[in-house]
C-alpha cells in the first residue's frame, strides 16, 4: 500500500473502464483541500482542510505517528499518551516479558507514570512536520534521453541535497519519496522521539482474541490495542531515555468519541499504509499468482508448523518466538487470501481490459504525441516474463534462509569482523569496536534463540530449497551435503549445530575473547551464510536491468493513463507515507446469503468462548464484567461494541491508524481488512473491501473497568 502531481484519482479496473469512488484512495493530506474536501463535507466532515493538514498550526496530522518500523499510532492526550494496535506493540511487549512477568500472556498496566516501562526493542515514533513537492527541482535536472541507471543517480544526488537542506535539528529526518514510478517526488520531514514507554497492554486473550482463526476475518471480536507514552527531554525536545524526561506536549491530540455509530456515518483514517500495486499490469499479477504467492505460503506454512511445535511445550520459547510467529502467520494467510481474491474477482482479466483500452488509445494516430507511450506495456511485459524465475529464487532465499532459521542472519552479521581479521595488518581499534558490537548481538541472540527450533528450521528449509529450486541456483555448500553427507539433511544439520560457534554460547564467548581469522573462516555455518547472502545479492542485482526496464514501462504507462483520462483524480500507490482515506461506516455482503452487520459486541466474545482453545479463551474478569453488565459509560443498547466496519481504503502499515469521525474525534483503531477482499492491494473492490477496527469504547472499557485505569481515562478528552 506510488505516486503524484496535481490531480489524482482512484483507478478501479472494471469491464466498463474507470470508476471513481469517494471511499477509494490513499490521498496525500496536503492536497485534500483541492481534491477531496467538497466530497468529504457532503459525507459528513465538519472540519476545515486546515484542521486536517497544516504546517503552521496544530492539526490532525500532528496527532499521527509512525509507530516503530511498520505501524501507525495516535496521540490521545496532552501528556503524550499514545494508542496503537496490540500486534504493533507486540515486539516491545515481548521484549519486556519474561516467564515470571509474561506481559504478552497476562497483560500489563502501569498504575503510575513512574511504572511505565522503557522500551527494550529500540522503539521510536516519528511525527510528520511537513510535506513539500520537489518534483520540478528533480525532473528539471534529468535529461530526456538517458538510461535508467543514470536517471536514478541524478535523482539520488539531488534528493540527498534536498534532504540535507531540510534538516535543522539532529533528531529530525528527511526522506524524498517517488510517486507514480518517478513521475513525481515529495519531501517528508519528520521529528523522531526515542523515549517511548509501555503504559498498558491487554492480555493476549483480549488483544489477540481469535488468533490465527479469526485473522483477516469478519465478524471479529479482537481488542487489538496497546497503550504507550512519548517522553521528551526537560526542554520538550526529543531525547534518549532518562528518568528526568517528561511527557510529550503534543501540537495536537485526538479527542475520543463515546457516540454510537450508525450506518453511513462519516469515517476517515490518517495513517501510513505500506505498499499497494493498484497500477500493476496483468503480467505482474500473474507472476504473483502463479509463482510468488504460492512459494511464500508453502515456506511459511512449514516454518509455522515448526515454531508451533516448540512453542506449545516451552513457555520461554513461546515468549521469544511470539512476535516472529505472529508476523510469519499474518502474511502466510494474507497471500492465501490474495490468490483466492485474484481468482474469484477475475483480477487478471480485468487488468487486461484496461491494458487493451490503453493500447487502443496509444495507437490512435489521430491523437498526437502518443509515440512516447507506445512501448510502455511492451517493456512491462518483457520485464515480467524474464524476471519471474529470478524473483522466485529470491523469495525462496529470503523466506527459507534469511527469514528462516535465525542462525543464518546471526552468522552473517560477523562479515565485518571477518573482513577486519582477513587483513594482513589488523586495525585493533576497529576490531575492538566490532567485538563490542558482536558481543551485544551474541548475548541477545543466545538469550532469545531456541536451538531445537532453529535446527529443525535449518534442516527443513534446506531440504525444501534443494527440492524446489533449480540446481543452477544452489550455493556451493549444497555439494558438500550431497557428496560428504549423502544428502542426509538431518545428519548435516546435526553436524553444523555441533561444530559451529554460532550455535554454541561457550564457543562464541571464547572466540570473542580472542577472535581469529582461522576459526571464522573454517566455521561451516558462517560459510553457508555467506554463500546464501552472496547468492541473494547476486540474484537481486541480476534483476536490476529488468527492474529498470519495468520502471520505465510503468512510468510511461501511468503517465499515459493520466493523459488518457485528464478529468480524473489519480491517487498514488501507498509507500509508507502519510495518507488520508475517507468513507463511511458500512456493512457488506460476503457472498450468497451472507449479510454482515457493521458491528460486533462483547456478547459475541462470550459466544465464541472455548476454554480448550488458546485462541478463544475469555479472561475470568472480562466474563465477570459481562455477567454483571458493568459497562460504565461505554455501553450501547446494554452491550459493548467491540469492533466495527468502514469502507476506508487501507493496507499493511495502517495498523494502529485512528478512525476519525466528522468532528475530528477518535472512533476506533484500524487493525485488519476482510478476507473477501484480499486482492485489495492490487484492485479496490468497493462492494467488498472493508476496514476492521476495534471500537474505541471497547478500548476505554478495558482500560477503565478491566484494569481500573482511571488516571488514563482522566487524561483524555471524552466526547459524548
Amino acid at each position: 500500500m506510488r505516486y503524484f502531481l496535481g490531480v489524482f484519482m482512484a483507478i478501479l479496473v472494471s469491464i466498463t473502464g474507470l470508476k471513481v469512488r469517494a471511499d477509494e484512495g490513499m490521498w496525500l493530506p496536503m492536497f485534500i483541500d483541492r481534491l477531496n474536501y467538497e466530497d468529504m463535507q457532503k459525507m459528513g466532515l465538519n472540519l476545515t482542510a486546515e484542521e486536517i493538514y497544516s504546517i503552521n498550526n496544530g492539526s490532525l496530522k500532528d496527532a499521527i505517528v509512525i509507530f516503530g518500523s511498520g505501524c501507525t499510532g495516535e496521540i490521545v492526550s496532552d501528556q503524550g499518551l499514545l494508542f496503537t494496535n496490540h500486534h504493533c506493540g507486540y515486539p516491545s511487549i515481548a521484549a519486556l516479558s519474561t516467564v515470571g512477568a509474561n506481559f504478552l500472556e497476562d497483560g500489563f498496566y502501569a498504575e503510575t507514570m513512574d511504572q511505565e516501562l522503557p522500551s527494550k526493542s529500540g522503539l521510536n515514533v516519528r511525527f510528520l512536520l511537513r510535506i513539500e513537492d520537489v518534483t520540478e527541482r528533480i525532473l528539471n535536472a534529468i535529461p530526456f534521453d538517458i538510461t535508467e541507471v543514470e536517471r536514478q543517480a541524478i535523482v539520488d544526488s539531488i534528493s540527498g541535497e534536498i534532504e540535507s537542506e531540510a534538516i535543522s535539528e539532529s533528531y529530525q529526518e528527511a526522506n524524498i519519496n517517488s510517486f507514480f514510478y518517478g513521475n513525481e517526488y515529495y519531501l517528508f520531514v519528520y521529528e523522531v522521539y526515542s523515549d517511548v514507554r509501555m503504559v498498558m497492554a491487554p492480555p493476549s486473550s483480549i488483544g489477540n482474541f481469535g488468533g490465527d482463526t479469526d485473522n483477516w476475518m469478519w465478524p471479529r471480536h479482537t481488542g487489538d490495542f496497546s497503550v504507550f507514552r512519548v517522553y521528551t527531554g526537560p526542554d520538550g525536545k526529543p531525547a534518549k531515555y532518562s528518568k528526568d524526561n517528561i511527557p510529550l506536549k503534543p501540537r495536537h491530540f485526538l479527542p475520543v468519541s463515546l457516540k454510537p455509530k450508525k450506518e453511513n456515518d462519516f469515517a476517515m483514517i490518517l495513517g501510513y499504509p505500506g505498499s499497494t500495486n493498484r497500477y500493476q499490469t496483468s503480467d505482474g499479477i500473474k507472476m504473483a499468482y502463479d509463482f510468488i504467492n504460492p512459494a511464500i505460503v508453502k515456506v511459511r506454512a512449514k516454518k509455522l508448523e515448526i515454531m508451533d511445535e516448540r512453542m506449545a511445550v516451552d513457555e520461554q520459547v513461546r515468549i521469544n518466538y511470539a512476535s516472529k510467529y505472529a508476523t510469519t502467520s499474518n502474511y502466510w494467510k494474507y497471500y492465501i487470501g490474495m490468490n483466492k481474491g485474484i481468482q474469484r474477482l477475475n483480477v487478471i482479466e480485468r487488468k487486461k481490459v484496461m491494458e487493451d483500452d490503453f493500447d487502443t488509445w496509444v495507437n490512435n494516430d489521430a491523437i498526437p504525441k502518443k509515440g512516447y507511450y507506445k512501448d510502455a506495456l511492451i517493456k512491462t511485459e518483457r520485464s515480467y516474463n524474464k524476471i519471474s524465475e529470478l524473483r522466485l529464487v529470491q523469495i525462496y532465499l529470503s523466506e527459507a534462509f534469511i527469514r528462516g532459521s535465525d542462525v543464518f542472519a546471526f552468522a552473517h552479521q560477523f562479515r565485518f569482523m571477518y573482513d577486519i581479521l582477513a587483513k594482513d595488518n589488523i586495525n585493533l581499534t576497529e576490531l575492538d569496536k566490532e567485538v563490542g558490537k558482536m558481543t551485544a548481538v551474541s548475548e541477545k541472540t543466545f538469550r532469545t534463540m531456541d536451538l531445537k527450533t532453529e535446527q529443525k528450521l535449518f534442516r527443513c528449509m534446506l531440504e525444501m530449497y534443494i527440492n524446489d529450486v533449480d540446481q543452477n541456483y544452489h550455493p556451493r555448500f549444497f555439494r558438500t551435503i550431497k557428496d560428504k553427507f549423502k544428502s542426509d539433511y538431518l545428519v548435516y544439520s546435526d553436524y553444523i549445530f555441533q561444530v559451529s560457534l554460532f550455535t554454541n554460547k561457550d564457543k562464541m564467548e571464547s572466540f570473542l575473547a580472542k577472535p581469529n581469522f582461522k576459526t571464522l573462516n573454517e566455521d561451516p555455518l558462517f560459510n553457508a551464510a555467506q554463500q546464501i547472502y552472496a547468492l541473494y545479492y547476486e540474484i537481486r542485482d541480476a534483476q536490476q536491468p529488468l527492474n529498470n526496464q519495468l520502471n520505465q514501462g510503468m512510468r510511461k504507462y501511468i503517465s499515459g493513463l493520466r493523459e488518457m483520462y485528464p478529468d480524473k483524480k489519480f491517487y498514488p500507490d501507498a509507500n509508507f507515507t502519510m495518507r488520508l482515506t475517507y468513507g463511511s461506516v458500512l456493512p457488506y455482503n460476503g457472498g450468497d446469503a451472507i449479510n454482515y452487520d457493521f458491528v460486533t459486541t462483547l456478547s459475541g466474545v462470550m459466544e465464541k468462548e472455548d476454554p480448550t482453545n488458546d485462541e478463544f479463551i475469555v479472561p475470568p474478569k472480562l466474563k465477570e464484567l459481562y455477567q454483571q453488565k458493568d459497562f460504565g459509560p461505554y455501553a450501547e443498547n446494554g452491550d459493548i461494541v467491540t469492533c466495527f466496519l468502514t469502507n476506508n481504503d487501507i493496507t499493511g502499515g495502517n495498523s494502529g491508524s485512528p478512525v476519525i469521525n466528522g468532528d475530528g474525534e477518535l472512533m476506533g483503531l484500524a487493525f485488519d481488512a476482510n478476507w473477501e477482499a484480499m486482492s485489495g492491494d492490487i484492485v479496490f473492490e468497493p462492494e467488498l473491501q472493508r476496514c476492521i477496527s476495534v471500537d474505541i469504547r471497547y478500548v476505554l472499557f478495558i482500560i477503565d473497568k478491566y484494569y481500573g485505569g482511571t488516571r488514563l481515562i482522566e487524561e483524555m478528552e471524552l466526547k459524548k
